[in-house]
Parts: structure tokens; C-alpha cells; sequence
């Protein structure tokens, strides 16, 4: 492989916006029938380097070679000439259409013949191992089948170097594994994939070799079957990282939250959450999993006052024992009581962030109802917003920068860490994780841990299940909006939790 002319050469990558270096002096390739996976600290360059590639940035130096040839990439349609095609985060679909129409939106071909064009996308289907029906309202997908319409756009412009971002970020552990199917047939019919991730299980799953960044710099190459997720985290953050997570028992845990027959539907009259009930206890942390769309948004938003609920109690009891419906009450209301909602979407800035605040205009928001008369104290909330900086490893040219202009990475940690700075007796949080490091993720398991010695009443929803199996006291496994089971997070497997995710029963409720 090494005498081979490699699809992608990058050598001597240089990125800079301003006074920040993104990348300095990288170099990688990747071979043809090879599948490699970008490692790397949130900031250290990965998603830059990859923008570079796909025509979205260009370089302040250095070159790109695509089969031996160098080449010079000014938009994604240079790239996509060149074969090479990336698939982003966040997907650009138009809900009301189609699976096919959105595929070839854009393209000037055969004056928009959608039933050859549905006849292609079948055959790239059918070729790469996909499940998606060309016809299929987008609206009417979920996640993964709007991911494979993405992918499947690419390859339908003949891409055959592809660049996947966090593709795994929101699958559930089957999805995952279809992905990681159809990626090995594209390796098989020699094209070259490119991952960028933070879950080192799957990195040493699914790739020939990772390449490393840190800081901006390239740090080194590795073959995944000659490492360990040990050294791969190592290299990533430059000091050793324990891969484990310290669950304390639960001392002494009493109801906090009891929530009984909570019925709620969307505004189109869809129901969301089919007579749940629970109870979420003081000093545990609660796990929540479930396929994308099973409730988890519409549940932590009926608690926390955002979603209205059509039938049902939710009971928050005070450390003091007095007991207080929350139904109906405004979520303000509900955030004096002491229940604090963390909910990272896949727009951080659309929930409770303000974009143009800096870091400690975004901490008053969760506290300026303290203040007297129109003078605020700024004070509190500037040593908060520096704790939370510190503790999280927030990467900000400072406290007075606007929001908007730091990393997706660092504005979650900001939300995370200003919802754990409220001292809540009760912390909602979703995905709280979703795209973050490993460096960071431990940090925070470590926060929610720590919030749980304190005597919070953690709820968390994830969608790493070997994260929630080490974190969780119990899980609460929702299938399309119904309590499929509540299993004690010590005495079950990911396999068990995945199938009760996709269909109801075989828990026992606890």
C-alpha cells in the first residue's frame, strides 16, 4: 500500500481565521479501499482540515493532490469534480420532498426524469447495502434514513472519496452497525472513507488506521490493529486519560420527581408519550434511551415546563419533602423550584444561549431575576461563567467573546456547565456529550457524578448505551413514546437495552 499513489495527499495544511491557528503544517493521506478515521480533541482541527478538503475553506498554504495530481479546491463543487463528497452533521433536506428529489435538487440532468432518477438511487442502494425508499417523504424519516439520503446524494455525483462527520453521533447501536456494513461494501468497491469521531470503540471497529490531531498539529498515524483506545487517547490529549467511569452508589435516594400516566402530543396531534410513568430519585442518575424521537425531547420538556401535557401528573418533591405539581406551572416557575433543563439540540445556540452574549451575559440569564431593580450584580455571574471555563476546559480568547464565535464543542460545554452552576436539586439533561471529546466527556460524567454525590436528581438521556451502562443507576427504555422497561444499569447489557429500544417489553419495570 505504501508504493500506491494515494486518492488524497494533504501535505503542509496551514488554516488560520484571525489570530487563531486551526491548522499548522498538517499532512495526511488515505489510499483507495482504505477507511480512515480522524481523531482529535474538540478545536484540534479535524472538521477545519476536512473543510479544506471538501472546497468549504481553502488553505493559507500548502497543497492538495487527488491521484497523484495537485489540484486547487474553492468550493464544494470543485471537490465534488474531483469525486469527493462530505457528509455533515447537520443534513440539508427539504422535509417535503422526497428521498429522490432531494437527492438530485440542485443537478441540471435529464430535465428532473425522477422515475430514471428514482431507478439510480435504488441501484446505489442495492450496490452499497442502504434500506431507503426513494419515494420516502423526508419528513417521514428518521435520523439515519435522512443520513443515508445524504450519502446517498454524494455517491448519485459519482463521489468516490468520502468525508462522513460524526455519522454515528445520533444512530442507535443497530443503526450503527448498517452503517458500518455499507461503509466496508464502498472499501470493497475501492473508495476511500474518511470518519471523523470521538467514539473509540467504533475507530477501532470500523477503520485501517486513525490519524491524530492536537492542537492543529498532526500527531501521528496509527494502525487500529496494532492500538488500543488507551494509546489512541494518549496521543489525542497529550496526557494519559482513565477510560472508566466511577459510579458511586445511590445514599440514600428518595422521590424527587414522580411523574404518572403522562400523556403528551405534538402541535399536529401526534402522540409523543403514551402514559409514562417513573420516578427519578435524589443522589442517583436515571438514564434515558431510545431510538431517536421516542419522547425523550417531549419528556424532559413537559417536566421542565416547555411541552404541554394532555393528561398525567408530574410531582416534584422538595428536599424538604413538600410535594408540588408541575403541570401548568411556568417554566420559570419550575426553574425557582430547583429543576434545571440541559438540553443540547443540534443547534446549541436554539437552546437558552444567546449568541452575541459572551460567557457571562449567558450565565445571567439563569440568574438575573436575583438582581434588585434594574442594576444587576455581574459579579456572580463572572466568576461562574470563569469556573465553568476552567472546570469544562472552555476554549475562548476570553470571557467578554461573543458565543457564536467559539467551537459547537465549547458553546455545549458553556450550556452544560451553566445549568450545573445553577445548583439544582434536579438536572434534566440531553446528549449533554453529543459531539464532544473524550477529554471533555469524562469531564462532565464526572460533573453528573459529583451532582449525584450532592444529592441531585440526575435524569439523562444519552445515546452512547456503554456510556449510559457505566453511568446509570437504573435505565428507563423508551419505544415510540411507551415505558418499554426500567432495568438496573449494573445488571444489564447494551444488546437488552438496544432490543427493548425498538420494541416494547422485556424489562421489567422497577
Amino acid at each position: 500500500m505504501e508504493n500506491r499513489v494515494p486518492a488524497v495527499r494533504m501535505s503542509g495544511i496551514t488554516k488560520t481565521f484571525g489570530s487563531v491557528v486551526a491548522n499548522h503544517d498538517v499532512s495526511i493521506e488515505i489510499q483507495r479501499g482504505e477507511i480512515l478515521s480522524l481523531l482529535g480533541e474538540n478545536g484540534s482541527g479535524k472538521t477545519t482540515l476536512m473543510n479544506m478538503l471538501s472546497g468549504i475553506y481553502c488553505p493559507d498554504s500548502g497543497q492538495i493532490e487527488v491521484d497523484g495530481k495537485e489540484v486547487s479546491i474553492r468550493s464544494p463543487k470543485d471537490a465534488l469534480s474531483l469525486g469527493i463528497g462530505m457528509i455533515h452533521q447537520h443534513y440539508k433536506l427539504v422535509d417535503v420532498m422526497n428521498a429522490t428529489q432531494n437527492i438530485i435538487l440542485g443537478l441540471k440532468e435529464d430535465k428532473y426524469d425522477l422515475k430514471a432518477a428514482s431507478g439510480r438511487v435504488r441501484e446505489i442502494c442495492e450496490r452499497y447495502g442502504f434500506d431507503l425508499n426513494p419515494e420516502q417523504k423526508v419528513y417521514d424519516m428518521t435520523v439515519s434514513q435522512k443520513q443515508t439520503v445524504e450519502i446517498v446524494k454524494v455517491l448519485y455525483r459519482k463521489a468516490d472519496i468520502l468525508i462522513l462527520d460524526e455519522p454515528t453521533a445520533v444512530l442507535t447501536p443497530q443503526e450503527t452497525e448498517k452503517l458500518f456494513d455499507v461503509l466496508r461494501n464502498m472499501k470493497k468497491d475501492n473508495k476511500a472513507v474518511i470518519i471523523i469521531t470521538h467514539k473509540l470503540n467504533e475507530v477501532l471497529e470500523i477503520s485501517d488506521r486513525v490519524d491524530i490531531l492536537r492542537a492543529g498539529e498532526f500527531i501521528g498515524s496509527l494502525k487500529t490493529s496494532e492500538t488500543t483506545a488507551q494509546e489512541m487517547t494518549d496521543m489525542m490529549v497529550g496526557h494519559a486519560v482513565a477510560l472508566n467511569i466511577h459510579r458511586p452508589e445511590p445514599k440514600n435516594p428518595v422521590p424527587r420527581i414522580k411523574v404518572s400516566g403522562l400523556t403528551v402530543r405534538s402541535e399536529e396531534g401526534l402522540l409523543k408519550l403514551d402514559d409514562v410513568s417513573f420516578t427519578a430519585n435524589s443522589g442517583e442518575i436515571l438514564g434515558i434511551a431510545g431510538i431517536s424521537n421516542s419522547g425523550q425531547k417531549e419528556l424532559l420538556e413537559a417536566i421542565s415546563g416547555l411541552q404541554p401535557v394532555e393528561s398525567g401528573d408530574i410531582t416534584y418533591i422538595s428536599p424538604e419533602g413538600q410535594a408540588t405539581s408541575l403541570i401548568g406551572k411556568d417554566p420559570l416557575d419550575i426553574q425557582r423550584l430547583g429543576v434545571a433543563l440541559s438540553f443540547v439540540p443540534e443547534d446549541r445556540l436554539g437552546m437558552g444561549l444567546v449568541g452575541n452574549m459572551d460567557m457571562t451575559d449567558n450565565m445571567m440569564l439563569r440568574t438575573f431575576r436575583k438582581g434588585r431593580g434594574l442594576f444587576v450584580d455581574r459579579g456572580t455571574p463572572k466568576g461562574t461563567a470563569q469556573k465553568v471555563k476552567d472546570r469544562l476546559e472552555v476554549v475562548t480568547p476570553g470571557l467578554s467573546t461573543p458565543v457564536r464565535r467559539l467551537s459547537g464543542g465549547n458553546v455545549q460545554k458553556v450550556l452544560v456547565g451553566r445549568e450545573i452552576a445553577s445548583a439544582p436539586s434536579v438536572l434534566l439533561t440531553a446528549y449533554a456529550v453529543r459531539g464532544l471529546d473524550i477529554n471533555s466527556s469524562y469531564a462532565i460524567y464526572d460533573l453528573m457524578n459529583q451532582q449525584k454525590e450532592n444529592g441531585v436528581a440526575v435524569i439523562y438521556v444519552g445515546e452512547d448505551l456503554d456510556v449510559l451502562l457505566e453511568l446509570a443507576d437504573r435505565i428507563l427504555v423508551l419505544c415510540g413514546g411507551k415505558v418499554s422497561g426500567i432495568l438496573d444499569g449494573r445488571k444489564t447489557n447494551k444488546y437488552q437495552v438496544g432490543s427493548m429500544m425498538t420494541t416494547l417489553g422485556g424489562g421489567e419495570a422497577k
